[in-house]
């Protein structure tokens, strides 16, 4: 059968991009080589959050005290919290298979290879090949645990976010390298349940693309949770025995051996382009990554390519704004291009970090002057009531024109609070308009006025 649309690849970025070119009346298929939802939905945004909220719960019940409720000797059952995770991920699949039949999209499963411009061969786990039509193709193939050549993944000892979700029992010590989202995600939920945590980061600091505020933030926080962390810091060895691993770690003040059950590997992504066609049809990449325009086209016009194979964050919420900006351009609508300084950024560990637009640092290097404004949470009635005053909000605006250049945040509940900020800044919403705009009292969501009105001198609650 011929169609309009194969989307190669069901992730964040995939499968609504198949779904907005069925609403807009295109024949599509989708090819899968593993599971609906991709590695997202599967194993990465959905079922890491239902970890984190298992540690968050634990939290609670060990602290109850703190609100006045008695709770005798909580435990975590380690085996129920990942089998939890793992539900909750098989109903968000269930989920995606449910829209597939709903929008009529075909679903194929099996490794797709390009062969034509408008022809994918299709084949199957048994080795049965098929060959399918489309007058357009976008590739959505995501990305994969990068490998270092001195952290080997072995899925036992040295091991991947994937493998790290599913541990068969939980390990008493851990190394964890890297300390971007995933990093620190992992480092807060095995913490949390009692897992003796280390930190391994290469650059200065942890959480490194975040404001130097934030990270120096999220430093004091996980030491006072336990966690011990190391910066400047490399792993050039690491020998597996039958006792776990042991991991010699290169530092400022000399080599440093450090010895745990487990080692985790989250030094970033490598995008799945190999093997896929691409050399074949002369599609270009740089730097490991298809190069696209700001439709999402190739340098074959009919061919697309969205996500974490393509430049930019590698998020799962830009994916879908790519994918849907795809299937609306092949079906002749012009979509707005993507302001990839508009999109935020979120980690769930605890506290959480969210973040849009310049940091401090990218807002000065760019010759901005700066109106800075921080409101920490210490101050807030709401975050006082919740018992988790760790953090703050702070926020960046163009003293000349009042442009809402940044903000970064790190507390409770953050994650939801950021979206604010990024439709004021889709609106050019001026530091005078949050100001002028009323928050509710009591919320975390008043830390963003506030924030506002320490950076133009009106402050009222510090």
């Amino acid at each position: 059968m011929a169609y309009d649309l194969i989307v190669l690849g069901s992730g964040p970025g995939g499968y609504p991009a198949a779904i907005r070119a069925s609403q807009l009346g295109k024949k599509v298929a989708i090819i899968e080589r593993e599971s609906l939802g991709g590695i997202c939905l599967n194993w990465g945004c959905i079922p890491t959050k239902a970890l984190l909220k298992s540690a968050q719960v634990f939290q609670y019940a060990k602290h109850a005290t703190d609100y006045g409720i008695e709770i005798n000797d909580p435990k975590a059952n380690f085996e129920n919290v990942i089998k939890r995770s793992r539900g909750v991920a098989d109903k968000m699949n269930k989920g995606v298979q449910f829209l597939m039949k709903k929008y009529k999209i075909d679903v194929v499963m099996g490794n797709g290879k390009l062969i034509a411009k408008d022809k994918i061969e299709v084949t199957s786990t048994d080795g049965k090949k098929q060959t399918v039509e489309a007058k357009n193709i976008i590739i959505a193939t995501g990305a994969r645990a990068r490998e270092l050549p001195a952290l080997k993944l072995d899925g036992k000892k040295i091991v991947g976010y994937r493998d790290a979700m599913v541990l068969p029992s939980q390990p008493k010590s851990m190394i964890i390298v890297g300390s971007g989202a995933i990093g620190t995600e992992f480092a807060y939920f095995y913490n949390s349940l009692g897992t003796k945590v280390t930190i391994v980061e290469f650059l200065p600091r942890i959480v490194p693309v975040e404001d130097e505020d934030v990270s120096k933030e999220l430093e004091k926080s996980f030491k006072k949770q336990g966690i011990d962390i190391m910066v400047n810091s490399e792993v050039t060895k690491v020998d597996t025995g039958a006792n776990g691993v042991k991991a010699s770690i290169k530092t400022q003040q000399g080599e440093v051996t450090l010895e745990a059950d487990v080692l985790i590997s989250a030094v970033g992504i490598s995008a799945n382009i190999e093997n896929i066609g691409l050399e074949e049809l002369g599609i270009k990449t740089d730097k490991g990554r298809i190069v696209v325009n700001q439709f999402q086209q190739t340098n074959i016009s009919t061919i697309y390519a969205i996500g974490d194979c393509t430049p930019h964050q590698a998020l799962a919420h830009k994916a879908t704004k790519e994918g849907i900006n795809a299937a609306e351009h092949l079906s002749g609508k012009t979509p707005e291009a993507i302001d990839y300084n508009n999109v935020p950024g979120c980690t769930y560990c605890s506290p959480e970090i969210a973040s849009v637009g310049y940091t401090e640092k990218a807002a000065k290097e760019a010759g901005f002057e700066l109106k800075v404004g921080k409101f920490p949470f210490v101050a807030s009635g709401k975050a006082t009531a919740v018992g988790d005053t760790t953090g703050f909000v702070k926020i960046i605006y163009d003293a000349k024109y009042g442009e809402l250049l940044g903000c970064h945040m790190i507390g409770y509940n953050v994650t939801e609070l950021i979206a604010e900020v990024v439709v004021a800044r889709k609106l050019e919403t001026t530091g005078h308009e949050i100001l002028n705009a009323i928050h509710p009292h009591p919320t975390i969501s008043e830390a963003v006025k506030e924030a506002t009105a320490v950076a133009y001198g009106e402050a009222t609650d510090l």
